[in-house]
């Protein structure tokens, strides 16, 4: 995903990987962050939203859904939703139980854009 978020940012400054310029630097021309941060601010900002809704709303009961008689296939286990949470939050320092303040997670979890 950086790789191709580099590749366009580069084309759209019209430099090449010849050219020898860090990635910070484009990213500071261009004024943006990097998109691995901004994907885990919307991860979390749905996880917010969802966690916020009532237990009997149908976008939280499908979090909750088991389906029986379903084999896991070979190899390693498929990342699931919530790891990849628990693995976001685990990156800003924060808890879920911070999601009921609507205010103090958007603020704990809004990555800035560089100025």
């Amino acid at each position: 995903m950086g790789v191709a978020e580099m590749r366009m940012l580069r084309w759209m400054t019209g430099h090449t990987r010849k050219d020898r310029i860090r990635n910070e630097e484009i990213r500071k021309k261009v004024k943006v962050a990097p998109i691995e941060e901004k994907m885990r601010e919307n991860r979390l900002r749905w996880f917010g939203h969802i966690q916020r809704r009532p237990m009997d709303a149908v976008v939280k009961q499908g979090d909750m859904v088991q389906v029986p008689g379903v084999r896991q296939g070979n190899g390693r286990p498929k990342l699931t939703w919530g790891a990849v949470i628990e693995k976001d939050m685990a990156v800003l320092g924060i808890n879920e139980n911070l999601v009921l303040d609507r205010y103090e997670w958007r603020k704990r979890i809004h990555i800035a854009d560089p100025n």
